[in-house]
């Protein structure tokens, strides 16, 4: 996927880590020397309300953060399923967390990878960290950057008051890749 714009929207309810997704996304691209935009949405009381936002990454300037059909969509519950699913391009690629999504994919016409990451991240320890098995998921699939950058700037970017969480998110980013890139 790299070497052409990628858009994409992180989509989930407040508390599941979608901005921290994104940013860590951004950023990882940001360090492989290619053009971001992170533009983050959320509503008004962020824990449990909505929340997602929309990364571009490419080799050439960006003209607009604004993403209006993704090439590519991360979802972590039902309700993002229902409001995003109908924005992704034709032959587009869904992730959504089955552990959380239980309806599938209405369309015929994208790519759909189903990980059970919410699942995943409590046998690992922690149900927050599926935004983690997620990410992990998505680049697996996609390619568009590297693992070795995502962890290096996971390390990066994680508060201070989070850093004991960092060996656990790593694990977590190392499942999705596994559980998809095989």
């Amino acid at each position: 996927m790299k070497n052409s714009p990628s858009q994409l929207i992180i989509a989930g309810f407040g508390g599941q880590g979608i901005l921290f997704a994104g940013k860590l996304l951004a950023q990882s691209a940001m360090i492989e020397n290619r053009h971001v935009t992170w533009f983050p949405s959320y509503g008004a009381e962020i824990r449990g309300g909505t929340a997602n936002c929309t990364v571009i990454i490419s080799d050439e300037m960006i003209g607009s953060p604004v993403v209006s059909s993704p090439d590519s969509l991360l979802i972590m519950n039902q309700a993002s399923m229902y409001r995003f699913e109908t924005k992704l391009k034709p032959d587009g690629l869904l992730v959504m967390n089955t552990s959380l999504v239980k309806k599938p994919a209405a369309r015929p016409d994208i790519k759909v990878i189903g990980i059970d990451a919410t699942d995943i991240a409590k046998k690992l320890g922690n149900a927050q960290v599926a935004n983690l098995v997620m990410l992990g998921a998505l680049i697996g699939r996609t390619g568009i950057i590297s693992p070795k950058t995502v962890i290096r700037v996971l390390k990066q970017i994680t508060p201070g008051h989070r850093k004991n969480i960092i060996p656990l998110n790593e694990s977590a980013f190392k499942k999705g890749f596994k559980e998809i890139a095989g």
